[in-house]
């Protein structure tokens, strides 16, 4: 496995640590269960990180009652042992889950058991991430930042480059000697990316990864599908070395091929199928989040509803099908509720009730 690789493999194991931790501390809502099913289905890595950071949880709840750690012969093997490095903890744990399931207690075994005399739980939270987090091992700089609903976030990197984070969205970034890793594991980023020609800027998103060439881009982790958009300068865009089989399309012997997309282009990336031609796009409208706006031309009434309900505390609901294919164009502020129901109220035959959870909308 090469450097990249095992990026790629630590900030996967490191979302597997963060799910885990988040459906043991309760039972996940219907929202975070559809997430965590999306997330798993991503690639057969993601199964197995999750399935070892489980294996790694077991380990340590049986160790707790086992007589050779307790907290006095951890002690007296901490003595006779001075010269084991404090740090070591983290980099086997994580590395624990890469290996056959049989040997993954082996390289960590003290050091767990450690934790495990003082608390689960705090071994366990170092993968709780906090909204802006942080940290340097091995001469790896590892951050995590993140959003709630309806919360945007922008933070200048490390390197000068400029992360801009939309409602619900998650990424892992990873910067090292030689290269520049994020992985967005949930919702929509912007990147205004500063250029070093001798490390590489990636982006792993669902089924689609993103070389930058120096630029500004956003990425759009949706469904079933990823959606990059160029805003300036250029990028290189392929299928994720983490996705699984390509389409009929290929054959064993065809080569990852990239598309290079250009300013105002857009392209949409779907699992198992190479990248298809970009289409031209208006990048600022398609970029109008970084204002806090929706901008539609002539679009779908069903799309419209799905964009505002990204930001929206309340949910709008079409409960009339015949509507759901109304064209509507406009602009629409993402926190401006009271401005968005008007507008539908506006619209010819059509009725718009507010309940206490929902926006229901429907034919007069």
């Amino acid at each position: 496995m090469n450097s990249n690789e095992q990026q790629v493999r630590a900030a996967i194991a490191e979302q597997a640590a963060e799910w885990f931790v988040a459906n043991e501390e309760g039972a996940l809502d219907a929202h975070d269960s559809a997430a965590l099913a999306a997330w798993l289905k991503t690639s057969p890595v993601h199964v197995e990180e999750f399935l070892g950071v489980s294996t790694i949880a077991r380990d340590l709840k049986e160790a707790r009652t086992d007589p050779e750690y307790t907290l006095e012969a951890i002690l007296t093997r901490a003595q006779a042992e001075d010269d084991t490095p404090a740090q070591s903890l983290r980099p086997p744990v994580i590395a624990a889950g890469w290996g056959p399931p049989a040997r993954r207690w082996i390289p960590a075994a003290v050091a767990i058991a450690a934790c495990a005399v003082v608390s689960l739980g705090w071994f366990l939270s170092w993968t709780v991430t906090p909204r802006g987090h942080s940290s340097d091992v091995k001469g790896v700089t590892a951050m995590r930042f993140e959003t709630g609903h309806g919360e945007q976030l922008t933070r200048r990197l490390a390197d000068g480059s400029v992360l801009h984070l939309n409602t619900d969205s998650a990424v892992a970034i990873r910067y090292s000697k030689n290269e520049r890793l994020v992985t967005l594991t949930s919702g929509q980023a912007d990147f205004e990316v500063s250029h070093e020609p001798d490390r590489v800027f990636r982006v792993i998103a669902g089924p689609a990864e993103v070389v930058d060439l120096g630029t500004q881009f956003d990425v759009h982790l949706e469904h079933d599908s990823t959606v990059i958009t160029v805003v300036e300068g250029r990028i290189a865009v392929g299928p994720s070395p983490m996705s699984g089989k390509l389409g009929t399309t290929t054959s064993q012997h065809h080569p990852p091929r990239f598309v290079q997309l250009g300013a105002d282009q857009q392209i949409h990336v779907t699992e198992g199928e190479w990248p298809g031609a970009p289409m031209a796009v208006d990048a600022q409208s398609a970029t109008a989040w970084l204002r806090r706006e929706i901008v539609f031309d002539h679009e779908r009434l069903e799309r419209v509803a799905s964009e505002f309900n990204r930001y929206a505390p309340k949910p709008v609901e079409i409960a009339t099908p015949a509507l759901r294919d109304l064209q509507v164009s406009g602009v629409f502020a993402t926190d401006d509720t009271d401005a968005f129901i008007a507008f539908l109220r506006s619209l010819k035959g059509v009725r718009v009730e507010m309940t206490a959870v929902r926006i229901r909308v429907s034919r007069d």
